[in-house]
C-alpha cells in the first residue's frame, strides 16, 4: 500500500516537531520530505546566545543530526528555498528549480529578524542576530572591532550584548522604552535585571529613538532623535521578527499578519497547513517554543486521524536564564484592569516576586532571582485560578509538585533537548538521582537555557514521594489540572469531599468521632490536620450531618453594619431595625468564610452596599439587595439580586443568598469568590424562584 506524501517547508524547530510526533504517532502513515534553507540539521536557535557565549558548540544544540533523519526514512533537503506552491497541480518548487509533489503540505516557515527602515541601516558591519552564521560573523568581527551597539532591549538583543561581552567587546544595549525586557517585566523587575547586567559589564541607553546610522560605507556609529550620539563599529538589530508569508501569500493562501489558520491549523487551501511563527491562529502569531510545540502536536493528531482537543490558543510564558539571571514572566503583566494581587522583594538576596489579578482571577506573574514557584503559578494563571489560591495555607501540598504531578507523562519538559516528563521520571527511578544536577546530567533537562529546571526540581520531589508513598512506574496524569487537595492528608479536592461527605449518613452508620470519619475517607493522618478539621466539620454541618466535632468551630462570624446617621428619605425604612433583625436570624450560623453585611438607608450612606458580601440599599422601589461585593482588595462591585417591597422580603432574599452560599461554596472561599466560581447570573436566577427561595431561607433558619 502507496503511503501519501508529506512535505514541510522548514526545517525549524516548529514544523520538526510536528514531525516527531506524526512518528511517535503513525511512523507508517506518510513518506515525509523536509526543505530547509540552511545547509545544516534542526537545531535549537534558542540556544544561538550560548552559543556565542562560549558555552556550547553547534553540535550541542543540534535537536535532530543527519542520522535521526535517516532511521526515520526522512529526505531532508537542506539549503533549498521554495519560492512557489502549485496549490492546483499540489507541487513545490525551489529557486534551484527542484520540483516536488505533495498529498498534504505543512508550512513551517517560520519568521525573519524585523529590520526597522532607519537610514544607513544596509551599511557594512549591521547584522541581525538569527542563525549560526550569524554568531560566526559576531565572532568574527569581535577579533577586530571593539565597540559594539545592539538595537533592542528584549531579551535577543540582551543576549546578543551578553555574547558580545564574552567575546570581549564593549556592548550598549539602545531600547526605545524606558526600561528593557518590557513585553515581559514590570519596571522594577527590569531594573534589577539591568542592574545585574551593568555588574557584568553591558551598558544601557533607554528612551532612546536612533535617527540613522552614521558612516559612509562602513558603520561608524549611532544618531538618535534627541540629538545625541554613540560611537560604534558594529551594530547588531534586535527588535523583533516578522512571519515568513511571503510564499503562501504569492501562492493565494489567506494571510493576515501571519497565516491564518484554525483550530486545527488547516490553511485557507484544503490539504495545506501552517505550524510555528509562520501561523497566525484567532489573530495571534506566537514567538515562544511552548505555544509552537503546542500546535505542532494538535496538527500531528490531525493529520494522523486520531481524535484531538481543538488549539484553543496558549499563555505566553518565558522561563529562561539572562545572562545568568533566573527570570520567569507568565500571561499579562499589565492593561485595562489589571491589578497587583502580590508583591514581594527581598533586596539582600536580590528576588522579586509580582502576581497579576483581573476580576478576582489570575492573569500574569513576574518572578526574578528565584523562580522556583514559575511552574505552580503558570497553572494558576493557564486556568485563570481565583485569587484566593495564592494565598498559603498550612500544610497545603506544594504547588510545583502538583504541577508537576498534572503534566501529562508524554509532555516535553525541556524543550531545548526534547525530553518528556517520562524520561526524566524514569532516569530518576532507575539510575537514583537525588538531585536537579544529576538529572541534567544524565537527561540533558534544563542543561541548555535552564528554563525548566523548576520543572525538573518539582519531578525529582514528585518522584521520591511517589516511591515513599509506595507508588512506582510513571503514573499517567489527565491532560487537566487534578483539583487542588483539601490539605496534605489527602488528594480528594473540596467539590469530592464534599460529595462523599453529604453521603455519609453518621446516625445509621454510627460513627461517633472525626477519626473514624478520617478512617472511612482513607485520611493520611489519624486526626487529620489544622486544614483540614474545620472544613470536614463545615461540610458535615451543611450536609446536615450530626456534629461529631465540638471543639472545632467553622467560621461563625457574621458581621452587619448599618447606617443611621443620615436624614432618612421619604421611602427609606428603619435601616437599624433591619439590620438588628437579619443579626439576630444569622447569628450563630456556620460559614464558609467570615460575611459583611451592610444596611443602607439611601444613595448618600456611610455604608455603602456594593462593596458588601451581602448589601440591602433602600429605594423608592422598597429595598434593593446586592450581592459579591468587596471593600478591601482585591475590591470588588457587587451585583443586584433583586429588588424587595417589603423588610420581610428583603430579609427572605438576603437570607437565600446567604444559605445559597453556604451550600454550595467551598470552605474558606469568600463570598465575591463564590459569585465569580458560580456566574452571577445562575446564582441570581436560582434565588428569584420564589419557592426556592423561601425553602432556602427556611433551612438557614433551621440550621442556626
Amino acid at each position: 500500500m502507496s503511503r501519501s506524501k508529506l512535505v514541510i517547508i522548514g526545517n525549524g524547530m516548529a514544523g520538526v516537531k510536528c514531525v516527531e510526533e506524526i512518528i511517535a504517532l503513525e511512523p507508517d502513515t506518510y513518506e515525509i520530505v523536509i526543505y530547509g534553507n540552511e545547509p545544516r540539521p534542526n537545531y535549537n536557535r534558542i540556544m544561538l546566545s550560548k552559543v556565542l557565549q562560549g558555552e556550547h558548540s553547534l553540535q550541542d544544540i543540534i535537536i535532530n543530526d543527519w542520522t535521526w533523519y535517516a532511521e526515520h526514512h526522512i529526505r531532508l533537503c537542506t539549503g533549498e528555498t521554495v519560492h512557489r506552491i502549485d496549490t492546483r497541480g499540489k507541487y513545490i518548487e525551489t529557486e534551484s528549480g527542484l520540483k516536488e509533489t505533495y498529498d498534504v503540505l505543512i508550512l513551517a516557515t517560520g519568521s525573519s529578524p524585523f529590520i526597522p527602515p532607519i537610514p544607513g541601516i544596509d551599511k557594512e558591519r549591521v547584522m541581525s542576530f538569527r542563525t549560526i552564521d550569524d554568531c560566526t560573523r559576531m565572532s568574527d568581527y569581535s577579533k577586530t572591532y571593539r565597540k559594539a551597539a545592539v538595537i533592542g532591549g528584549g531579551l535577543l538583543g540582551l543576549e546578543a550584548a551578553r555574547g558580545l561581552l564574552h567575546l570581549g567587546m564593549e556592548a550598549v544595549v539602545v531600547h526605545n522604552a524606558p526600561y528593557i525586557m518590557n513585553r515581559q517585566l514590570d519596571q522594577k523587575a527590569a531594573t534589577m535585571l539591568q542592574q545585574e547586567l551593568e555588574g557584568q559589564g553591558m551598558s544601557f541607553l533607554l528612551a532612546k529613538n536612533t535617527q540613522k546610522i552614521t558612516g559612509r560605507s562602513q558603520v561608524q556609529g549611532l544618531q538618535f532623535t534627541d540629538g545625541s550620539k554613540l560611537e560604534a563599529q558594529v551594530v547588531i538589530v534586535a527588535v523583533g521578527i516578522r512571519p515568513n508569508v511571503d510564499l503562501a501569500r504569492r501562492s493565494g493562501i489567506a494571510t493576515n499578519r501571519a497565516i491564518m489558520v484554525d483550530d486545527y491549523m488547516r490553511t485557507s487551501v484544503s490539504g495545506i497547513y501552517a505550524v510555528g511563527e509562520c501561523a497566525e491562529h484567532r489573530g495571534i502569531s506566537y514567538g515562544l517554543v511552548a505555544p509552537l510545540y503546542e500546535q505542532g502536536k494538535v496538527l500531528a493528531r490531525t493529520l494522523c486521524g486520531q481524535e484531538t482537543p481543538e488549539y484553543k490558543g496558549s499563555i505566553p510564558y518565558s522561563q529562561l536564564k539572562v545572562s545568568g539571571v533566573d527570570v520567569f514572566s507568565a500571561g499579562e503583566i499589565s492593561g485595562e484592569g489589571m491589578q497587583t494581587a502580590i508583591q514581594h522583594l527581598d533586596g539582600i538576596q536580590g528576588t522579586y516576586k509580582k502576581v497579576l489579578m483581573q476580576a478576582g482571577k489570575v492573569r500574569g506573574a513576574i518572578l526574578f532571582g528565584d523562580t522556583t514557584e514559575g511552574t505552580a503559578l503558570l497553572g494558576l494563571v493557564q486556568r485563570g485560578a481565583d485569587v484566593a489560591e495564592l494565598a498559603p495555607r498550612e500544610g497545603a501540598p506544594d504547588p510545583a509538585e502538583m504541577a508537576a504531578a498534572a503534566l501529562p507523562a508524554q509532555e516535553t519538559v525541556c524543550a531545548c533537548n526534547n525530553v518528556t516528563k517520562a524520561a526524566i521520571m524514569k532516569a530518576i527511578q532507575e539510575q537514583g538521582l537525588e538531585t536537579a544536577d544529576q538529572v541534567k546530567e544524565q537527561t540533558k533537562a534544563s542543561g541548555s537555557c535552564g528554563g525548566c529546571r523548576p520543572m525538573v526540581a518539582a519531578l525529582l520531589k514528585h518522584t521520591h514521594n511517589l516511591k515513599n508513598n509506595g507508588g512506582t512506574g510513571v503514573v499517567a496524569t489527565p491532560d487537566k489540572p487534578a483539583p487542588m487537595p483539601v490539605c496534605s492528608c489527602t488528594a480528594l479536592g473540596h467539590a469530592e469531599l464534599k460529595e462523599i461527605l453529604a453521603d455519609i449518613d453518621l446516625l445509621e452508620t454510627g460513627l461517633p468521632d472525626i477519626s473514624l470519619i478520617l478512617q472511612k475517607l482513607g485520611w493520611g493522618s489519624e486526626l487529620g490536620c489544622s486544614v483540614c478539621r474545620p472544613v470536614i466539620h463545615y461540610y458535615l454541618q451543611v450536609s446536615g450531618g450530626t456534629m461529631v466535632v465540638r471543639e472545632i468551630e467553622a467560621h461563625s462570624e457574621v458581621q452587619v453594619r448599618w447606617d443611621d446617621q443620615i436624614p432618612l428619605s421619604s421611602y427609606a425604612i428603619d435601616a437599624k431595625g433591619l439590620a438588628a433583625q437579619l443579626r439576630e436570624s444569622w447569628i450563630g450560623a456556620a460559614m464558609p468564610s467570615p460575611v459583611n453585611m451592610g444596611v443602607a438607608p439611601g444613595p448618600g450612606s456611610l455604608v455603602s452596599a456594593l462593596v458588601q458580601d451581602i448589601g440591602l440599599l433602600a429605594s423608592p422601589a422598597g429595598w434593593e439587595i446586592y450581592a459579591g461585593g468587596h471593600a478591601e482588595h482585591p475590591v470588588k462591585q457587587g451585583g443586584l439580586i433583586g429588588v424587595a417591597e417589603t423588610e420581610v422580603q428583603a430579609a427572605t432574599l438576603a437570607s437565600a443568598c446567604l444559605q445559597w452560599y453556604r451550600q454550595t461554596a467551598w470552605y474558606d472561599e469568600p463570598l465575591w469568590a463564590w459569585t465569580e466560581r458560580l456566574g452571577f447570573m445562575s446564582i441570581r436566577e436560582t434565588l428569584l424562584d420564589d419557592q426556592l427561595q423561601k425553602e432556602l431561607a427556611a433551612t438557614l433558619q433551621a440550621d442556626i
